[in-house]
């Protein structure tokens, strides 16, 4: 139950949510009266123009996106590579039947260069049950995609029941079953390859990352567009992995609080 707790607890501790909370309750207190209502709401409102004007999410998310770089150069040889899940929309898949993905999908771009490029690779994709478990699962949209692409189904092995980031690290291994020496690369969005590292890492699964989706580049200018849901979006993200990791950390998912590219 701990995947579920931590879920639960992070639709109350994301920013955007809990700014509103905040706000909602200090304008209701404010009404009865009491001067630290009025506090309250301010604060929160405060909060929200601070990280409209600034880019806060960002400067969050850069030193997680940092901490592993893009294999340079990349391997002659690679015996599989383990493409996590996220980034797909498989309740639209259900209703118009074709392969549809969100502002994470940059992954799926990686799975289909891969493949190409080391064609006797393996291909693992770890990716389950939606929400709504009567829907399609991210298995089912990537099983469309790569016959779309007429790539051969003999390669491609699909995990259709992992939930989270720690289930993707002990399918995909149990899935692999690595032998000494084989060269494996880990293909997910750059802010959540820390994360993912330190998972794989703790199962005993040696990868080398390869990360995309990449949303921080060199330095920002410290007022940038004025984007009221994009700042708040990118600093729930930002919060969501920095709260993983602690979390992760204390269920003991990971070896370390930070994982780096170092052993």
């Amino acid at each position: 139950m701990s995947w579920l707790f931590g879920k639960i607890a992070f639709i109350v501790l994301r920013p955007s949510n809990l700014l509103l909370l905040l706000a909602v309750l200090g304008f209701v207190v404010s009404l009865r009266g009491r001067r630290w209502g009025l506090w309250l709401l301010a604060t929160a409102l405060g909060a929200m123009v601070l990280v409209t004007l600034v880019p806060v999410g960002l400067w969050l998310t850069s030193p997680l996106e940092r901490r592993f770089p893009i294999p340079s150069p990349m391997p002659e040889r690679v015996d599989g590579f383990v493409v996590l899940g996220g980034g797909t929309e498989p309740h639209l898949f259900a209703v118009n039947g074709r392969p549809d993905f969100d502002d994470a999908g940059d992954r799926f771009f990686a799975l289909l260069e891969l493949a190409r490029r080391y064609p006797q690779a393996r291909v693992i994709f770890t990716g389950g049950p939606a929400a709504d478990r009567g829907s399609a699962t991210e298995a089912d949209v990537i099983a469309d995609l790569w016959s779309r692409h007429g790539l051969p189904f003999e390669r491609l092995v699909l995990d259709r029941e992992a939930r989270n980031t720690i289930e993707n690290a002990r399918n995909a291994f149990a899935l692999a079953r690595p032998r000494p020496g084989e060269v494996w690369l880990l293909v997910t969005s750059a802010k959540h390859m820390p994360r993912s590292v330190g998972c794989f890492r703790a199962v005993g699964f040696p990868v080398v990352p390869f990360p995309v989706d990449f949303r921080t580049g060199g330095p920002r200018p410290l007022f940038d567009e004025l984007h009221v849901s994009r700042r708040l979006y990118e600093l729930d993200e930002a919060i969501y992995e920095w709260f993983g990791l602690f979390y992760y950390r204390l269920l003991g998912h990971t070896p370390e609080l930070l994982p780096g590219a170092g052993p």
